[in-house]
């Protein structure tokens, strides 16, 4: 991912100004176990390609946006984690993934709470957009169907687009999920 030539020329000449490759991340909490490796493999091409330094944008949902962060962390990128409202701790299923979020939260360099009042499917598409609206690509881990909820994969790919965002799908073609 080349930086666009405007960005550049913007900070050009400002003595510690330090420009960050913004990511957002969005996708499946669920990564089926036969796409798991490709998904994995997918996430350190996309970083390795992406121009340093870098940070993510993400929820820290179970799933992809753990996988796509604790990979940024582990090579020294930065975290920035919008929460989509208190109590959201009480939507992750396993204890892993709990523990994973709070770590990768520990990690992060700044972050966003959303002001809901209880996790909801309006506070997940409020986050997603908001991961979409602080990123300069988003990067989905997604197989392309409709999303199973408000605020899933597929409505912030959607509002991606809508903005013009660029949009870098990670998902093995002809699978399904």
């Amino acid at each position: 991912m080349p930086t666009h030539p405007a960005r550049k020329a913007l900070l050009a000449g400002r003595d510690g100004w330090q420009v960050v490759t913004a990511l957002g991340i969005t996708g499946h909490q669920a990564i089926p176990s036969s796409v798991r490796d490709f998904v994995e493999s997918a996430i350190r091409d996309v970083l390795r390609d992406a121009e340093a330094p870098l940070c993510a944008v993400t929820s820290l949902a179970a799933g992809a946006d753990q996988l796509f962060a604790a990979e940024l962390v582990r090579i020294g990128g930065r975290l920035h984690v919008i929460v989509p409202s208190r109590n959201y701790e009480r939507t992750f299923a396993s204890e892993d993934d709990l523990e994973s979020f709070r770590l990768l939260l520990k990690a992060a360099q700044t972050v966003t709470r959303l002001d809901y009042s209880q996790p909801s499917e309006e506070a997940f598409l409020a986050a997603g957009r908001s991961v979409v609206d602080n990123c300069e690509v988003l990067i989905a881990v997604w197989d392309g169907k409709p999303a199973k909820g408000l605020g899933g994969t597929a409505d912030v790919v959607g509002y991606a687009q809508d903005m013009g965002k660029p949009v870098r799908i990670v998902w093995p073609d002809g699978t399904v999920g």
